[in-house]
């Protein structure tokens, strides 16, 4: 609990947020939950870059907005200034800054030669903390690497990694926890030119082989086994498994995370051993777009495509996102829960890159309590978490009040990704979190390992929208007939292109799927798959995946705001909706909820959930049909599996629209395969 002294502080927090509530209404017309101090505002890294573009360029801009404008309309002058203002540590220098741009095929910095890992210890503090590993409750403890420590076991393991034949081009695979190991294993294996991949041990070892087999690793990293929900889980069998199917594999360090013998493994190395000695960390000079990492998409569908970041490109969006957006500097601490298999790991990395401290996690965010972030978050004097809005939903509806159950004083920004955050958790971050923590909502995808629209510390945050477009996104709403609009539904596309899309899908030789996911909807312009709006202010609202649009009569709805309404339910844990067009031209929107403990789904129930809809949707956006389910499905990576049931329920083959080794709960995919096969054996009575 907290002292007398920050109860006091919280309620003057609390206060604060109140009047910064007027002051947003009052100076745009739109109630904020959160409104930026003039101190922040003043010391905030945007603001810096905004005087320096003034001092250094002639560039003067007014706000935010017109320097983002500026920012989409001249990419180059933008990330040109952009690499003078984070001084790139650049082995040599680039002839211009893009040669033009056409997507696919924008070619950046030609010329330029450099290395992530020679910016990542660019401003290193020695003595000071670069990386926090913890674990739940009965897993490894907490350990910390300052600085130089990390800087050693680069240079140690880019060391072991050489000695084992690893050089420009090759693969190194991890099959890892969150851990500090990770952190390391992938700045060796950068620092040598060698281009990494990682998946997490959640992951089953098919599904790993699926994702890491592609890339013909040279070298695999691994762990005997990770810990989550109060419980290890012995990994050495999948290990084993990942070896006997990726033949190309020559060498194997194991590290000892639960302490098991790995003697059966042999022959392999120890991370003991990978990581001893004092070999002076030498990294490779590389092109703008050498390949720094494999990132995956999730493979519900489909095997899972292996999406390819430069080392440049990464580096700059990064510093970026990290300096600009995050407002993270050296001092900072910066926690984002999750896993080596999602992109938002590779986004906690990159606070190094701004000489911040991170913070490594291996376990559950709900064990042994809800509230396990919130505690991990306080006693490591976290500045900036991150985590999902499904946790901070749990947490609401647990009642929990973190700002009075934990010392949340140094908290200043809570990043949200994942999926929609609906506006009462906005409400309830700054009623029991802090009115003083900025919600930095934002959304992007592992296609850019970034986010196109996401928060400043300069702007209000308003309920339910993502405040601002980012930096250098040419970002837009455009009409079926590729016309850009404000203040209505649109997809989401990008006009111009940004220097962390990607180099290439890997075993893509032509670029005809990397095309395909892209550009095959508007030729020359990004397409992301999104349904937004972006209002005259410049804020996006995301309503969900176009291509899961709900579509009664022609009119398109999104589904992320039947969850918003249903989801606030106490007797509701979580739903599913899906529109199902059927062959004859009948349509079917069923509505799947997993129902609180000891909650029956009975009429009043229903009328509920229909009322609430009706009221703070519209009535079209009731369903035909409202169904009891276990759970609801999701991708590895947390996202609600909408086309691939649809798919199922339009009679498609279990085998072509889902893969159930990408799916979170197996068990739980299988109910709908069984329901949608029953009902499609019965279609007069069901459509």
């Amino acid at each position: 609990m907290l002292s007398n002294d920050a109860t006091l502080l919280g309620s003057a927090a609390r206060q604060a947020v109140s009047v910064g509530r007027r002051v947003a209404s009052e100076s745009d017309g739109s109630p904020s939950t959160w409104y930026p101090t003039c101190e922040r505002t003043e010391n905030a890294n945007v603001e810096v870059f905004r005087r320096w573009l003034r001092s250094n360029r002639g560039l003067d801009f007014d706000d935010y907005t017109a320097l983002q404008r500026w920012s989409a309309t001249d990419i180059a002058q933008f990330w040109g200034a952009s690499w003078a203002y984070f001084d790139i540590a650049a082995a040599s220098p680039y002839d211009r800054v893009l040669v033009d741009e056409t997507m696919p095929g924008a070619q950046w910095f030609p010329g330029a030669t450099l290395n992530y890992v020679d910016q990542v210890f660019r401003h290193r503090r020695p003595e000071s903390i670069a990386i926090i590993d913890e674990s739940e409750p009965g897993g490894a403890g907490r350990r910390t690497l300052t600085w130089a420590e990390l800087e050693r076991q680069v240079g140690a393991v880019a060391d072991t990694l050489r000695q084992a034949g690893v050089g420009h081009g090759d693969r190194v695979v991890g099959y890892l926890p969150n851990i500090a190991e990770a952190v390391v294993a992938f700045l060796a294996t950068a620092s040598l030119s060698a281009i990494w991949a990682s998946c997490g041990q959640d992951y089953s070892a098919p599904a790993a082989v699926d994702r890491l087999g592609q890339l013909e690793p040279k070298v695999l990293i691994a762990a005997d086994g990770y810990h989550y929900g109060g419980k290890a889980h012995d990994r050495r069998e999948a290990i084993d498994y990942l070896r006997t199917h990726i033949p190309s594999v020559d060498a194997t360090i194991v590290i000892s995370r639960l302490g098991l013998d790995s003697a059966a493994l042999a022959p392999i190395t120890s991370w003991a051993d990978a990581s001893t000695g004092d070999a002076a960390l030498e990294t490779t000079p590389v092109a703008f777009d050498h390949p720094l990492w494999v990132l995956f998409s999730s493979g519900t569908s489909e095997r899972p495509k292996g999406i390819v970041h430069g080392h440049g490109g990464v580096l700059l969006e990064h510093l970026k996102s990290m300096s600009f957006h995050l407002d993270l500097s050296p001092g900072d601490t910066y926690f984002w829960y999750t896993s080596p298999s999602w992109m938002m790991w590779n986004f906690q990395v990159a606070g190094l890159l701004v000489g911040a401290t991170i913070v490594c996690y291996d376990g559950s965010p709900g064990f042994p309590t809800t509230d396990t972030l919130w505690a991990l978050a306080a006693r490591n004097e976290v500045t900036h978490l991150g985590t999902s809005p499904g946790y901070l939903q749990a947490c609401e509806k647990g009642k929990h009040s973190p700002a009075t159950e934990h010392d949340l004083r140094a908290l200043q920004t809570l990043g949200v990704t994942g999926s929609v955050l609906p506006p009462d958790s906005y409400r309830w971050v700054a009623d029991d979190v802090g009115a003083h923590v900025q919600v930095a909502s934002m959304t992007g995808g592992t296609d850019v390992v970034s986010a196109f629209a996401t928060a400043v510390p300069t702007v209000p945050v308003q309920a339910g929208e993502i405040p601002v477009i980012s930096l250098g996104a040419a970002l837009e709403s455009w009409s079926e007939d590729g016309h850009p609009v404000v203040g209505v539904v649109g997809e989401m596309v990008l006009t111009k292109p940004m220097p962390s899309m990607p180099v290439q899908f890997w075993n893509d030789p032509d670029g005809k799927r990397y095309r395909d996911a892209y550009f095959d909807t508007y030729p020359g312009v990004w397409r992301h798959g999104d349904w937004i709006t972006v209002s005259d202010r410049g804020s996006v609202v995301v309503h969900g995946r176009s291509d899961s649009t709900l579509n009664r009569n022609g009119v398109r709805m999104g589904s992320s705001d039947i969850y918003q309404a249903v989801e606030k339910l106490p007797e509701v844990r979580e739903s599913l909706v899906v529109g199902v067009e059927y062959p004859d031209g009948t349509y079917w929107m069923p509505l799947f909820v997993a129902l609180a403990d000891d909650t029956i789904l009975d009429d009043h129930l229903i009328r509920t959930i229909c009322d609430t809809i009706r009221r703070e949707a519209s009535p079209r956006h009731v369903p035909d049909e409202i169904l009891a389910a276990p759970a609801v499905p999701h991708t590895r990576t947390g996202k609600k599996l909408e086309i691939p049931i649809k798919r199922l329920f339009q009679g498609a083959e279990v085998d072509t629209v889902v893969d159930p080794q990408a799916a979170d709960d197996a068990a739980v995919l299988q109910w709908y395969i069984d329901l949608a096969a029953q009902r499609n054996r019965t279609p007069e009575d069901t459509h």
